[in-house]
């Protein structure tokens, strides 16, 4: 689901740590004790949903908001007083912001150019920037002669022309189309991973999330609920809203005992989290329940979704659990309202919380 973690022994990034940070506005709290350590050369992703308090952290890395309390250290310094512009960060967000009556070339080089770098030194770097993101041959065009995925790679090269220690951005993709998102996303990915600059990406978007990061983080009301590789991440949930939040899932009656559930008949290990015994809810994601066509099964169906190559199945037991299958298509062509069919589980872990 996502790429290797670079080689830290060769990567140029810097370690981040965001320790203890609260913001409070009037009577709101958008951060409210968060700590969050960024490794050299990983890329974190916080996800959560509108007013979690992601933008306010990467606001405050960025120096572009100031915390109430906690500590801000990028490679062993403490930055938490330190002007935007003395903290040596490169930074993309939603809006491109670039500057119309400059060329391609010129807008990459802006920032070497309050650098005081030379001319021929940021016209180079520029178009190796330029290369970088695939825009080589645009280096002469403006702004309005580009697409919006186009303007956006302008916008990382020049976030990266200035060699940041730390790369930062914030819903970049949110304004693209979405073919255009899943192919600017890799190609952040690629870039990162060959700069290799410690970056923190904030997103909204759970699958862009899961796709390029190493690490994704979620939060809510200000808090880290958890922070883990994306396949354990959405695995293995660590409270009831990840669970809910990352990806898809069903509620399903459970008994634990054991250190196992009992789920539609099944048996299946819990995860950490879970309640240890009694009666509960099982979080059971779509892809760990399977359907079949059965003329005595226990269950009907309800509705059948076409994706492409998956398809989702919605369910009504007899017992009236409404449950959602996601299987390959090919498995759910002959599938029907009001068809037959038996229901069971993969015997993945799951997370049981109490009713």
């Amino acid at each position: 689901m996502t790429t290797a973690a670079p080689d830290t022994s060769t990567e140029r990034g810097v370690a981040v740590h965001l320790q203890d940070l609260t913001r409070t506005y009037g009577a709101t709290r958008a951060l409210d004790g968060l700590d969050l350590s960024i490794e050299p050369g990983e890329l974190v992703a916080l996800l959560g949903p509108s007013g979690c308090g992601k933008t306010t952290a990467l606001r405050i890395l960025a120096g572009l908001d100031v915390a109430t309390s906690g500590q801000v250290l990028v490679g062993g310094r403490d930055l938490t007083r330190v002007p935007a512009n003395k903290r040596d960060m490169g930074m993309v967000f939603q809006a491109y912001s670039l500057f119309p009556h400059l060329t391609v070339a010129d807008n990459v080089a802006f920032g070497l150019r309050l650098r005081r770098t030379s001319t021929s030194a940021r016209r180079a770097r520029a178009l190796e920037m330029l290369e970088l993101v695939g825009l080589g041959q645009h280096a002469s065009r403006y702004a309005a002669e580009l697409s919006g995925g186009q303007q956006q790679r302008v916008a990382l090269a020049r976030a990266l022309a200035i060699e940041p220690s730390v790369l930062l951005l914030d819903e970049p993709l949110s304004a693209l189309d979405a073919k255009v998102r899943v192919q600017l996303r890799d190609e952040i990915r690629r870039i990162q991973l060959e700069v290799g600059t410690t970056t923190l990406f904030v997103t909204h978007d759970q699958e862009e999330a899961l796709a390029v990061a190493d690490r994704v983080g979620v939060m809510n009301a200000g808090r880290l609920e958890q922070i883990a590789p994306p396949v354990d991440l959405y695995e293995r949930p660590a409270t009831p809203f990840v669970a809910e939040f990352v990806g898809l899932h069903n509620k399903v009656a459970a008994t634990v005992s054991g250190g196992t559930a009992t789920v539609l008949g099944a048996s299946v290990p819990v995860i950490d989290g879970s309640i240890t015994s009694g009666a509960g809810v099982a979080m059971v994601r779509p892809e760990s329940v399977s359907v079949s066509a059965s003329p005595t099964g226990t269950a009907s169906v309800v509705s059948v979704g076409f994706l492409g190559p998956i398809s989702r199945v919605h369910v009504q037991t007899e017992a009236g659990d409404a449950l959602m299958a996601q299987l390959p298509s090919a498995l759910a062509v002959g599938l029907a309202p009001q068809d037959r069919v038996d229901v069971s589980i993969a015997g993945t872990p799951v997370l049981v919380v109490a009713g």
